[in-house]
């Protein structure tokens, strides 16, 4: 076992005393020690439940011969930070997530490792760990919230967002949005949609890396305490058997499938990131352009943003494996390793088959759309890349004039004093990774629009993110950035700008070869976001700090 090397022999009798003084027995000490890890926080529903989750995590584990030994790290709450200085520490806060995971981990010599995950950064951040310490491990996903109802219709935090639009615009009174504020949380879980957290939920069941159908239960379902119990005791098997360890499960054709699936399900863009990521922490071969390849798979799923339904909703349907089995009826998956020890298609074929009158996943055969959810494209103003999101409209072409701002703040203002009008493209620069820095979500923004009517008669372009609630024709990480001098600091206001999907283009007519580069002062000039700035990748590699 790992953990010997600080339990074992006189020599470890000092580390054995303290390990004496959390109430560990001989017994306790002589097992293998477990790393419980998880995310938890009361700042936000995201969260809230992970720490009653880690002592059934516990409880499994003890049945199956080993110690739990508990961590908690930190979490940042989009839908809390979002439009606001704070959402410059979203992103960074993964990389401290698996920083974190990484030290405890290995700082202590511990044999296996459970991670429990709320929200957006914290599931990557989890995956990221695992695939650096390659250790036994899996990671369950504390669930979604479910849907608040006002008007006896469902709410999600997105509505709240394009509610404040509609407030601007004057299309709802002060009451009437406060009506939707406080009908939109119930209670625990991360949003409802299939926003950035529940597409990486999903993603993670793709990988391999979490047990089928374990991450769609909702955070309140009490067959949630049963699944962490079950993951607590599945990890114990992978640590008996020594595997399959996370870089026999994250491959190239696991991070295929995952891409896949966020195409099928029109789920969120930050998942490009994820993935890459991911990927990097695991030694794996994984490029950009995977997505425009795995972008070619049909949306099925009628999830929110562009769809009617939540994930809480999905799950009562039959869940992830809905998706999954018509993915794997077309072809479309690769079989793999997970950490149940089954292969990916047999999880998938001993998965229920659903409610067979649902209708929230689609068959291949009759999908939502065509293709998928998000493309990638290049051109003058994104010679390495950007991302363009599809869902929630039908346009791939959009001409118009620039409108530039060099930060979400300044876009949002011009938003709110009803500035931006129809056919415009605002592009919002000095917001990527290290510009931002932390590559802010521009949802504020883009979820404005939509409340003023706005979201099918507008574009907007960003070398910062999108939350997963993001619908609307918008383009996000153009790479390089503007801070490391990509052209789009080379716009000026009333430039024309093309996108066009089609032929997979972002581009200006505009000469910029003769134009200065427009700079703007550091933001940040010392303490965490300093050196994440200076550390950073760009976009296009998944805004990694480990080279």
């Amino acid at each position: 076992m790992q953990s010997d090397a600080i339990k074992t022999g006189p020599a470890r009798a000092p580390a054995r005393a303290m390990l004496r003084a959390t109430g560990l027995d001989d017994a306790a000490i002589a097992k293998p020690l477990v790393a419980v890890v998880h995310t938890w926080s009361d700042v936000s529903p995201c969260n809230i439940n992970l720490r009653e989750l880690a002592e059934h995590v516990g409880i499994g584990i003890k049945r199956g011969g080993g110690t739990p030994i508990e961590f908690n790290t930190i979490a940042v709450t989009d839908g809390i930070a979002m439009g606001s200085d704070g959402m410059r520490a979203s992103l960074p806060s993964r990389e401290v997530i698996a920083d974190s995971i990484e030290l405890a981990v290995r700082g202590h010599c511990l044999d296996a490792v459970v991670l429990l995950v709320g929200c957006d950064k914290t599931i990557p951040a989890a995956a990221m760990a695992l695939g650096r310490m390659n250790l036994p491990g899996l990671i369950l996903y504390g669930g979604t919230i479910l849907p608040g109802r006002c008007k006896d219709k469902a709410v999600t935090i997105q509505d709240v967002f394009e509610a404040v639009g509609a407030h601007s615009a004057g299309r709802i009174d002060e009451a009437e949005l406060a009506e939707v504020e406080k009908a939109a949380c119930p209670g625990a879980g991360a949003c409802g949609g299939q926003f950035t957290a529940n597409t990486m939920a999903m993603v993670l069941t793709f990988l391999g890396l979490s047990p089928m159908g374990l991450n769609d239960i909702p955070a309140p379902a009490t067959e949630k305490r049963e699944a962490a119990q079950a993951c607590g005791e599945q990890v114990m098997r992978l640590f008996a058997n020594n595997g399959p360890l996370p870089r026999e499960i994250i491959t190239t054709e696991s991070l295929r499938n995952a891409a896949r699936a966020v195409s099928a399900t029109a789920g969120s863009t930050n998942a490009a990131l994820h993935l890459l990521a991911i990927a990097h922490e695991a030694g794996v071969a994984f490029d950009l352009e995977e997505f425009q390849a795995a972008s070619s798979v049909p949306v099925i799923a009628d999830l929110k943003p562009g769809g009617r339904y939540t994930a809480a909703e999905l799950y009562t349907m039959g869940g992830t494996a809905l998706v999954a089995k018509e993915m794997k009826a077309a072809g479309l998956l690769a079989d793999a390793p997970t950490v149940t020890g089954r292969s990916f298609f047999a999880e998938i074929d001993a998965a229920p088959a659903g409610d067979p009158n649902q209708d929230a996943v689609r068959p291949l055969s009759h999908p939502l759309k065509p293709s998928g959810g998000y493309s990638i494209l290049y051109g003058n103003l994104a010679p390495e890349g950007c991302i363009v999101k599809l869902a929630g409209h039908g346009r791939r072409r959009h001409e118009g004039p620039a409108r530039v701002f060099d930060s979400e703040d300044a876009a949002f203002a011009a938003v709110q004093a009803r500035e931006i009008k129809a056919g415009d493209i605002v592009v919002i620069r000095f917001e990527g990774p290290a510009g931002g820095p932390g590559m802010r979500e521009m949802l504020a923004v883009t979820a404005a629009l939509v409340g003023q009517g706005l979201g099918n008669e507008v574009a907007l372009i960003t070398d910062g993110r999108f939350s997963g609630a993001t619908h609307g024709f918008m383009v996000g990480h153009a790479s390089p950035e503007a801070a490391r001098g990509g052209p789009i600091a080379q716009l000026a206001d009333g430039d024309t700008v093309i996108i066009d999907v089609d032929r997979r283009v972002l581009e200006t007519t505009a000469d910029l070869s003769r134009r200065i580069p427009a700079r703007i002062a550091p933001r940040v000039e010392t303490g965490v976001l300093a050196k994440y700035a200076r550390l950073v990748s760009s976009a296009s590699r998944g805004a990694i700090t480990t080279g």
